[in-house]
């Protein structure tokens, strides 16, 4: 759960008042996202890795936003492989990846590919 500090403008007791700004925190869940993008090193290793990561992500309650083979590169050097999965929050998305269900699996991944995943918070406009 993240906090946003919210502005809202008020009206004085009377006509002549000029406006006033009243500062609400706001406590609201901000979405966390793990992204991935990696290169596959070991095509038969790593074929059951999606079958078996499957489970443990609906079990957490994740969303794929992006699961893209041939991801097209504008910057950089990135692999052809992302990745991107939506969780309730930034602490539902570590909880998916420390999980002892996911640790049985991530061998498959991480054994067979070369590449690089972050969990991130969502954004929320100030």
């Amino acid at each position: 759960m993240r906090c946003k500090l919210q502005v809202i403008p008020t009206l004085g007791g009377s006509e002549e008042d000029e406006p006033e700004n009243l500062a609400v925190l706001e406590e609201e869940n901000m979405a966390g996202y793990l992204v991935a993008n990696y290169k596959i090193t070991d095509p038969k290793g790593y074929e059951g890795y999606g079958p078996a990561a499957m489970p443990t992500l609906e079990a957490h309650g994740a969303e794929i936003l992006v699961a893209d083979y041939e991801s097209e590169p504008l910057e950089g050097a990135p692999a052809s492989i992302t990745v991107v999965l939506k969780f309730t929050s930034k602490e539902a998305a570590t909880a998916w990846y420390e999980s002892p269900e996911y640790e049985k699996v991530i061998n498959l991944r991480t054994d067979n590919s070369e590449g690089m995943a972050v969990i991130a918070d969502g954004f929320v406009m100030p």
